[in-house]
Formats: structure tokens, C-alpha cells, sequence
């Protein structure tokens, strides 16, 4: 991994990928670099107002690429399930489960779940579920799903998933961190036992300047607040182009292994691309099978091909 970067990036051609939150950010530096290796890549935005502005700016970037909109909102099921139905190909190779939101006040999806739990686990666990079956019929496919080094702000409380009881933004943010590592371990486990030719991989970016981190203030109007959290970005972090490395790593680099976690190689903060460290809690089997039924029963999303 010493080194790796988008240079290292194998030929993607002939193959399909599907990029959620690609019109800013990781997303869409994901999006566009998996595009300049010649894959056809679908950027699912919640707006397609911005969705169509990142696949137009896409295009001058690089030029010739094969991309396309796909609406999606994570946080309505219903919208799910419209874009799932909506993708046309009998291949998907790569699902990169990268949409989110961080630190918002408290509120709700479409479908009343903590907006946090809701849009960064739900959606992607409901999305995923039904885009396996063409994941299944793609041979070598991988579902990598971003999470954060935050992760370690929080596990999951089973008895309060949607944080209804007490609600702090950031343990709220870092526990739908911990829910996208535990859903990639119990994915992994399940892929394997039924003997699944597919990959299912999670990645952080450290700390990467994007709009991701001012967002939950600005919703409040905390300009003060906002300001330094943009100064921070701008001193301190690194850049999205390098925060979405890991990313990219865990999604075409040869040999990557399941439920691997990959994330910058320096203190979990920046640096090329290398094998991850996380909480213990995200390895555990018991959370993650109860983590997985309850998300089956909350999105109405069964993976039925992965019955264990």
C-alpha cells in the first residue's frame, strides 16, 4: 500500500459502479477517478439539481466519461427502492456506500428513524439489499461502505437505535459509524458462507476537508462555529482528493480482504492508504446478527439469498 494512489488504480473498463452522495466531496472524487479508468459510473444524489451539475463538471474533467444521475435519497425508503428499481444493468461491480451526514440536530427521515442512523446505516443497508442479487451475478463485485474514524465516539445501544431516550450529535454520528462497520462485518460473514463470489469492505477517510463537517452548523445558523470548523479544514486537514484514497484502495486494489477496514496510513488522520484500526465492538458477531435483523425489520429489506 506504501504509496498507492489513483495512479495505482487497476483499468476499470467494461465495468459498472454505483457512488452514492457523488455530487460533492469524497463522492464525487471517488465517482470521477473510477470514471477516468474507464468505468461507467451512476452518481446517485439526494439533488438532482447538484447531481446534474457534478455529472456536467465530471464531463470536462474527463472528458469521454461514461456518467450518469441516478436520484436517490437515503433518507426515504421509498426513494430507495425507486433507484434501485431504476438501474437498467445486468452487472453492478462496485457499490460504494459513501452518502452521508454528521452532527445534525436531532430529527427524522421520511420514515422516522434518527436522520444520522437513518440516512448513514439504513439507507445503505436497504440499498444494498436490493441491488445484491445483480451484485451476486457479477463476478469479483465489492460493496465498500465508507465509515469514520469517529466510529470510536460510540456503540450501539440495540435498546435505542434511533437515540430516542438521549440524543447527543456526535455519539449519534459515531454510532451510525459503528453500525456501517458492524453491517460490513456481518455482510462479509454472510457473503462467505454462502460462498459468494463478492467483496464487502469498509474505508474512512481520516480527516478530510469537505463540506460534510460544516453542515450540522450551518443548519443552525452557528456561523461563528462554522468558521472555525472551516479554518480547521483549510490547517489542519487534509484534502478530499487524498480522503478519498481509501476509498478507492478498498474498492479496486487487488487482494483486498474481506470486512478489511481501510484508512489513511498516519494516526488514522492522513496519509496513503493502509490497513485501518477500529473499535473491538466492530467485530462483534452477536451485535452485528442483531444489528442486521433489526435493520431487515425496520426497512423492510430481507436478504434473502444470504439466509443463514
Amino acid at each position: 500500500m506504501a504509496g498507492w494512489n489513483t495512479h495505482d488504480i487497476p483499468d476499470q473498463s467494461g465495468r459498472t459502479a454505483v457512488v452514492t452522495g457523488a455530487n460533492s466531496g469524497l463522492g464525487y472524487i471517488t465517482a470521477r477517478e473510477l470514471a477516468r479508468k474507464g468505468a461507467r459510473v451512476v452518481l446517485a444524489c439526494r439533488s438532482e439539481t447538484r447531481g446534474r451539475e457534478a455529472v456536467d463538471r465530471l464531463g470536462v474533467e474527463v472528458p469521454g466519461a461514461e456518467v450518469e444521475l441516478g436520484r436517490l435519497d437515503l433518507g426515504d425508503l421509498s426513494s430507495v427502492r425507486e433507484f434501485a428499481a431504476s438501474l437498467p444493468y445486468e452487472r453492478i461491480d462496485l457499490l460504494v456506500n459513501n452518502a452521508g451526514v454528521m452532527a445534525l440536530p436531532y430529527g427524522t427521515t421520511a420514515d422516522g428513524f434518527e436522520t444520522q442512523f437513518g440516512t448513514n446505516h439504513l439507507g445503505h443497508f436497504a440499498l444494498t439489499g436490493l441491488l445484491l442479487p445483480t451484485l451476486l451475478d457479477t463476478p469479483g463485485a465489492r460493496i465498500v461502505t465508507v465509515s469514520s474514524m469517529m466510529h470510536l465516539l460510540g456503540n450501539l445501544d440495540p435498546r435505542d437505535l434511533n437515540s430516542e431516550l438521549r440524543y447527543r450529535r456526535w455519539i449519534a454520528y459515531g454510532r451510525s459509524k459503528t453500525a456501517n462497520l458492524l453491517f460490513t462485518h456481518e455482510l462479509a460473514r454472510r457473503l462467505d458462507a454462502a460462498g459468494a463470489d463478492v467483496v464487502a469492505a469498509a474505508a474512512h477517510p481520516g480527516y478530510a476537508a469537505t463540506n460534510l463537517q460544516t453542515a450540522g452548523v450551518r443548519a443552525e445558523g452557528r456561523r461563528a462555529a462554522e468558521r472555525l470548523v472551516e479554518i480547521g479544514n483549510r490547517i489542519v486537514a487534509q484534502s478530499a482528493e487524498a480522503g478519498a484514497l481509501p476509498t478507492l484502495y478498498a474498492a479496486t486494489a487487488p487482494g483486498v480482504r474481506p470486512d478489511s477496514f481501510t484508512g489513511p496510513s498516519v494516526a488514522m488522520w492522513r496519509g496513503a492508504p493502509a490497513p485501518s484500526p477500529r473499535a473491538r465492538w466492530t467485530r462483534d458477531d452477536k451485535a452485528s446478527r442483531g444489528l442486521w435483523a433489526a435493520s431487515e425489520r425496520l426497512t423492510g429489506v430481507s436478504y434473502d439469498a444470504l439466509k443463514v
